[in-house]
């Protein structure tokens, strides 16, 4: 099924202001916060509890942890290698932008399909790491 041309960002931090940054398995020099699309008939939100817990193991739900919504969009295009995911002619992709506080000792167990490796950094260098400037000004939004 092809994507439509929405997902979520949730930028992850924890108690004592450290991100969690993500690298992407099909670009080791890609580093990001938690992304996914959105699926036909999913709101944001529920994107949003999904793809963190699809991508790091945290379950928020489960755990009782508030995923915040920024009620803030990102549009940036979509890298050309990336198209072939999406419907036909979509090129700008809208994000909606997400975040969420855990534990500091929290586990992450990272979805293997998508990723190979994630670090916790201090809020300027995680904002130096991550690939997209919407990533990085998120980051430094918190």
């Amino acid at each position: 099924m092809l994507r439509q041309p929405a997902s979520v960002l949730v930028v992850i931090y924890n108690e004592n202001r450290q991100f969690l940054l993500l690298q992407r398995k099909d670009d080791c020099e890609f580093w990001q916060s938690v992304t996914g699309g959105i699926d036909l008939g999913e709101s944001s939100i529920e994107t949003a509890y999904r793809e963190l817990k699809e991508e790091t193991g945290i379950d928020a739900k489960a755990l009782n942890i508030k995923i915040k919504q920024h009620h803030t969009e990102n549009h940036y295009e979509i890298r050309p290698q990336w198209r072939h995911r999406y419907v036909e002619g979509a090129l700008i992709n809208t994000e909606h932008v997400f975040s969420v506080c855990v534990p500091t000792q929290i586990e992450v167990k990272l979805c293997d399909e998508e990723h190979t490796d994630f670090v916790w950094l201090e809020q300027t260098e995680a904002a130096k790491k991550v690939w997209s400037d919407s990533n990085r000004k998120e980051i430094l939004a918190i």
